[in-house]
């Protein structure tokens, strides 16, 4: 993954930063303990003498944590970006334990597989599972694994054992013939949201999201405790693309062949999401620019080392 670049003003987003420090102050104050989690043995249980949890001093101040834990081609970058935008530091994706460490907000691999283990190594985090409508998740997920599938092969595949692992795990790309099976998908994506919304049933850190309806990023603020005032909002697409990307990037990138990113709506109805990663583009967090982002490989104590659990 690439370091993170600074494309955008400090100015643009000072107003911004006070909110996730409330609102991590707020949850490390409340303390709250969770109903329904699973019996998961933390890294400090199963290797005492090479803890994967957070150090003392790091615990302490720990703040907030939210996992964004809907499948790809859900939304996650949208809500990353957005994300981003209220102050947050995100990682869009994260292969070690600093950069679990380093974010507020944490999307995609591993976030959607591994939702029971970080909860188990988070207690006071926030869930976040994006749904989308099938007849479009379909051809979208089919059309990423298109791109994927050569690089997640187990031996000779190119991306991050972590990558490979989270999606042998909901995607069992191993074991079937055809990973972009319609019928497959449709199973993959109906078992996944079945088992989140049984292991989160009852949770009051847990929200479930379409990122297209009306007022989507005004009720996930509301469920963070983040304020809807930040002057970025509108403008979060229209700073994704520089103009030369805009001019070379394929008809699908526009929205609905206006010649235009879809920006954020501020109607009545509250806030929406931008709209990223749209037709057959993936590469949108790689081209947003933002001092917030945290690198997926960030390297800390341990250098690059993931926690101990196992799926």
């Amino acid at each position: 993954m690439p370091d993170n670049a600074n494309n955008s003003t400090a100015s643009a987003h000072a107003q911004c930063s006070a909110n996730a420090q409330h609102i991590g102050n707020a949850d490390h104050a409340a303390n709250t303990q969770h109903t329904g989690h699973s019996q998961i043995a933390t890294p400090d249980e199963m290797h005492p003498e090479q803890s994967s949890t957070l150090n003392s001093e790091q615990a302490r101040e720990e703040k907030l944590k939210v996992f964004i834990i809907g499948l790809p081609r859900t939304g996650t970058t949208s809500v990353s970006v957005a994300l981003l935008e209220q102050g947050l530091k995100v990682a869009h994706m994260a292969f070690t334990k600093q950069a679990f460490m380093l974010a507020d907000a944490i999307s995609d691999v591993p976030c959607f597989s591994d939702y029971r283990q970080l909860d188990g190594l988070f207690p006071q985090a926030k869930f976040v599972y994006l749904e989308r409508d099938m007849v479009k998740w379909v051809p979208s997920m089919q059309m990423l694994l298109g791109k994927m599938l050569p690089h997640l092969e187990a031996k000779s595949g190119r991306f991050h054992p972590i990558m490979k692992r989270s999606f042998r795990h909901t995607f069992a790309i191993d074991k079937v013939a055809d990973p972009a099976d319609k019928a497959h998908l449709i199973d993959c994506y109906q078992r996944h949201k079945n088992e989140v919304f049984a292991y989160f049933q009852g949770r009051e850190d847990f929200i479930s999201l379409d990122i297209s309806h009306a007022g989507s990023l005004s009720r996930l603020l509301q469920f963070l405790g983040l304020t809807t005032d930040c002057p970025t909002l509108g403008q979060v697409t229209d700073r994704a693309l520089s103009d030369s990307q805009i001019k070379s990037a394929p008809n699908q990138l526009l929205q609905e062949g206006k010649g235009q990113p879809q920006s954020v709506n501020t109607s009545e109805h509250g806030l929406d999401f931008p709209k990223l990663n749209a037709g057959t583009h993936v590469a949108a967090w790689h081209e947003y620019k933002h001092p917030n982002k945290v690198n997926s490989n960030s390297a800390g104590p341990q250098s690059r080392k993931f926690f101990d659990y196992t799926l």
